[in-house]
């Protein structure tokens, strides 16, 4: 196989992305990359040295996605963004969860500062600390009302994609998930 790619790490990555959207981490095979890709296995050894790297990086780019539908509505008031903030998280990983498994489920243990570290995380952060320049929340208390709103819309995405609400309708589901991230702003702005 000949070489015509101006950035192979990019065409591996977007190849994974392509296979894990609808697979999750089962389908991100080096081989199966490569091929999409149009180079030999060996290529991707020059940017990837395993298929963990690999799996990073395509995470790396998935979380990166989280994050740009994570955008809040400039002219909201600071919890209007918060909540923008979060139900945008449950509506990615209910429409890719492919993704969103493989960005947080990928064979490897995420730490807190991990996630911290994500994009995902810095624009609830942001939203927070909007919310703490209103005088809505403490600004000491935005690292625990953090992790409480991650676990609150991190943890509805999995009641629906692996628990008891997958099986209710999409639109039910939508409800139940703007009442869940409404509740968890009114307990921090308490």
């Amino acid at each position: 196989m000949a070489y015509h790619h101006g950035d192979l790490a990019v065409a591996l990555v977007d190849a994974g992305l392509k296979l894990t959207r609808g697979g999750g981490l089962e389908a991100l095979t080096l081989r199966e990359v490569t091929r999409r890709a149009g180079v030999s296995p060996n290529a991707a050894y020059r940017h990837f040295p395993n298929r963990d790297a690999l799996r990073e990086a395509v995470a790396a780019a998935i979380l990166a996605r989280v994050a740009e539908g994570m955008t809040p509505v400039p002219d909201a008031d600071a919890a209007g963004r918060l909540r923008t903030v979060g139900l945008a998280y449950i509506d990615f990983a209910l429409a890719e969860p492919g993704w969103f498994s493989v960005a947080f489920f990928g064979g490897r243990r995420l730490g807190p500062g991990d996630v911290a570290a994500t994009p995902a995380f810095r624009a609830l952060a942001d939203a927070l600390s909007d919310l703490a320049a209103a005088g809505e929340v403490a600004a000491d208390n935005a690292t625990s009302a953090a992790w409480s709103c991650w676990a609150t819309v991190h943890g509805f995405a999995e009641l629906c994609l692996h628990g008891p609400l997958a099986a209710v309708p999409a639109s039910e589901q939508r409800r139940l998930a703007a009442s869940a991230v409404d509740a968890i702003i009114a307990g921090i702005r308490s």
